[in-house]
């Protein structure tokens, strides 16, 4: 029986000519490669600047290290390496299954515990039409190794890197297997289950393990997004390392030996959905990869330069805020002071973005605006209102003042007052607003990883994994 539900497509994929999903593959690839490198050359300025100041150290030398990783990912994108990383416990054969893939035994593997110490990665250049991707096979220790909590840690450092998850299971699974994949769902990565060791099993066996696999999965997964998720073409069976056997010998001369013989591993099925998923998807599944450890790096530059110059940003807030209700308190004119708290609103956002490092044009700050505004839940909006409003009244104060003195100034200066105040204190809440949004650095912008990786979840086919993670990832 064969459950690796790899699609007899031959040049087409859902009735489209395969030129169309690698077309899309080439322009998820150059998407992000054109994201990286800005976010590259976004942070290595900003650590030039920074090295012009002694109070820096310690920023500089995280920015450095965030730098790298950003580096790193785009290299990896640039060199076209997609990282395949092999988890399940101890003796379920994860080695045994890379070797195969392989062709050649590069892999030590044997009966006892935790032959595996740490991860090691081994390089595979599989034969797929049309995608010329090098891919980096990445063995782990046993998730389930007795006092092996390093390795754990070092599990899930492999995790975050990979762009895709081989688990490795040799029978029926169990309640430690279930909760290490929960765990491995949690990254968000596609995964393949390695039903291994069939040999060992008589078909009607393979066949009840499979569905009770089936029927696991398919239970209430969508009520979880972290819950384990399978669909029956994601459960491959493979016997990667099946034991030597015994073959009757006869000679010409009459002579009769017996010899042990290792059979050859059946691993064809899985050779199969892996090349599937690298020609159908394999670039885009890099680049939405890349993408997100790039956008989580990102943001924790961002994160830690906030944190830095929180009492610069405070007091430029402040200082906006001062300037704009002095400014709509002294205008007497309605329509000037919405023009010009507007206008005093993007200076003030401008400049955030400026104290960060963040490059901001004055068309990005009037779009993150005018987010602001709408996302507040039409509080800020009331408050723009509200302070129109004053702003006729005032106008209007304005306008009987000069026949009426006294009574003109007074109403004036009372409307003045209430609409400084009402500006000044939205032109803050402005302020805050668009530092929660300058946290993410600039993963929002037209070229930032977000945008990108929408555009690539918007055109994936629907037969694909990354489609599944879909819901996930958004």
């Amino acid at each position: 029986m064969s459950m690796s539900g790899v699609d007899e497509r031959g040049d087409e994929t859902r009735g489209h000519p395969s030129l169309v999903p690698l077309g899309w593959q080439e322009m998820h690839l150059r998407r992000a490669q054109t994201s990286l490198r800005q976010m590259v050359n976004r942070y290595s300025q900003k650590l030039r600047l920074l090295r012009r100041s002694p109070h820096t150290v310690e920023l500089q030398s995280e920015l450095k290290t965030d730098l790298d990783q950003i580096t790193n990912a785009l290299d990896k994108l640039d060199q076209n390496i997609l990282r395949i990383a092999v988890f399940g416990l101890v003796s379920r054969g994860k080695s045994a299954v890379i070797n195969a893939l392989l062709g050649q035994k590069l892999l030590q593997t044997g009966p006892l515990h935790g032959v595996t110490q740490y991860p090691r990665s081994v390089y595979w250049s599989p034969e797929v039409s049309g995608s010329l991707i090098n891919i980096e096979l990445i063995d782990t220790p046993g998730l389930d190794e007795v006092g092996g909590q390093l390795r754990a840690a070092m599990a899930q450092e492999v995790a975050h890197q990979a762009d895709l998850i081989l688990f490795v299971i040799s029978g029926d699974i169990t309640r430690t297997e279930y909760r290490a994949l929960t765990e491995l769902q949690q990254e968000h990565k596609p995964i393949i289950l390695v039903f291994n060791k069939i040999d060992l099993y008589p078909q009607v066996d393979r066949q009840t393990i499979c569905e009770k696999l089936q029927t696991l999965f398919a239970q209430s997964g969508d009520s979880d997004r972290f819950y384990p998720r399978f669909k029956p073409e994601d459960i491959v069976l493979v016997a990667a390392e099946p034991p030597p056997i015994q073959v009757r010998v006869e000679y010409p001369d009459g002579r009769v030996t017996h010899e042990w013989e290792s059979p050859p591993p059946q691993i064809k099925d899985l050779k199969q959905k892996i090349s599937g998923i690298l020609q159908q998807e394999g670039k885009s599944l890099l680049s939405l990869n890349a993408l997100r450890q790039a956008r989580d790096t990102e943001q924790a530059i961002a994160h830690k330069t906030l944190k830095l110059q929180k009492s610069e940003a405070e007091d430029l807030i402040w200082k906006f805020a001062q300037w704009k209700s002095i400014a709509i308190a002294a205008n007497p004119i309605a329509i000037l002071d919405l023009a010009g708290g507007m206008i005093t609103d993007l200076a003030m956002i401008r400049a955030l973005a400026k104290l960060y490092g963040l490059p901001m044009t004055s068309h990005e700050a009037g779009k993150l605006l005018t987010a602001i505004l709408w996302s507040s839940g039409g509080l800020l909006l009331g408050e723009v209102g509200s302070g129109l409003l004053l702003g006729v009244g005032k106008s209007a104060a304005a306008v009987t003042s000069l026949f009426d003195s006294p009574t003109g100034i007074m109403a004036y200066s009372t409307a003045a007052i209430a609409q400084a105040g009402l500006s000044g204190y939205g032109s803050y809440r402005v302020g805050k607003a668009a530092q929660a949004y300058l946290e993410r650095g600039c993963t929002w912008g037209g070229e930032g990883a977000n945008t990108v990786i929408q555009e690539i979840l918007s055109t994936v086919d629907p037969n694909t994994v990354i489609d599944r993670l879909r819901r996930e990832l958004v």
